[in-house]
């Protein structure tokens, strides 16, 4: 994967940060990008690892900043649309609160930093890897089975939404070579996931996964020279570990998260 550019989006922690890392493990150069000095820890460790880390200090719900950041990503071969946001905002409700209780800033905040934001990317990418007949995007922010509610109607909304862009960008990509695929993180051990549990004392459960493990998802995919099989689907990260046949940071197989049944919707 030596010489494959890839830009990452919200890769400053999270899921973007494991995947920007395996990226770098491989040998690709990697834009880190996200509004935090984090990206400049990131993109270290991405040369650290053996790429070559390039950090983008951007604001993805703004056009000009993410325009700016694939005019420097020249030679793309890669983009992982993961920027997202809108849940991470104290506003004084549940996550889970009816949605006539949550303030609608809630919907617009979850639409702007996390919907809008993943188009603004592909929008900007999609002509630069057309012009080099050839590519891959793939998108986290979505969700594999829509039978399930996800607890919140924005985020619920969001997630599906962002699944369904996963089939329309590959409708309109196919004809040009470039495939479009979701991976979707399970139970992710975050910084954000280890904060919480910690904040009760606990460990995170053993189900949950490294970061880094939706990145070997993303570089095998990359990796795939019959990658356009999938183009048009998503599935989570452990669907792909079984295709691909890798695992976990620490050996483990991961099994695919699953939702409980008292979120099934009634049909």
């Amino acid at each position: 994967m030596s010489g494959r550019v890839a830009v990452v989006t919200g890769s400053s922690r999270g899921v973007g940060r494991g995947i920007a890392r395996v990226l770098g493990e491989c040998g690709a150069t990697v834009y880190v990008t996200g509004r935090s000095e984090g990206v400049e820890r990131v993109a270290a460790e991405v040369t650290e690892l053996g790429g070559h880390g390039v950090a983008a200090r951007t604001d993805h719900t703004d056009p000009g900043q993410v325009t700016a950041l694939f005019e420097r990503a020249a030679g793309l071969d890669l983009l992982v649309a993961n920027a997202w946001g809108g849940y991470q905002h104290e506003d004084g409700v549940e996550f889970g609160a009816p949605f006539w209780q949550q303030p609608l800033e809630r919907w617009d905040v979850m639409f702007r930093t996390g919907l809008r934001a993943t188009y603004l990317a592909v929008h900007a990418a999609a002509p630069r890897l057309i012009a080099q007949r050839g590519g891959l995007i793939v998108l986290t922010a979505g969700w594999h089975e829509s039978d399930h509610y996800l607890g919140s109607l924005p985020y619920d909304t969001v997630k599906l939404a962002t699944s369904r862009m996963v089939r329309t960008l590959a409708h309109e990509l196919r004809p040009h070579a470039v495939d479009v695929a979701g991976v979707y993180p399970g139970f992710t051990r975050t910084e954000a996931v280890i904060e919480a549990f910690a904040k009760d004392g606990r460990q995170p459960p053993p189900e949950t996964h490294s970061p880094e493990y939706v990145g070997r998802a993303v570089a095998s995919l990359l990796a795939d020279p019959e990658r356009a099989r999938w183009s048009g689907t998503g599935a989570q990260a452990a669907e792909y570990g079984r295709r691909y046949g890798f695992t976990d940071l620490d050996g483990r197989e991961i099994e695919t998260f699953q939702l409980p049944d008292t979120l099934m919707l009634e049909q």
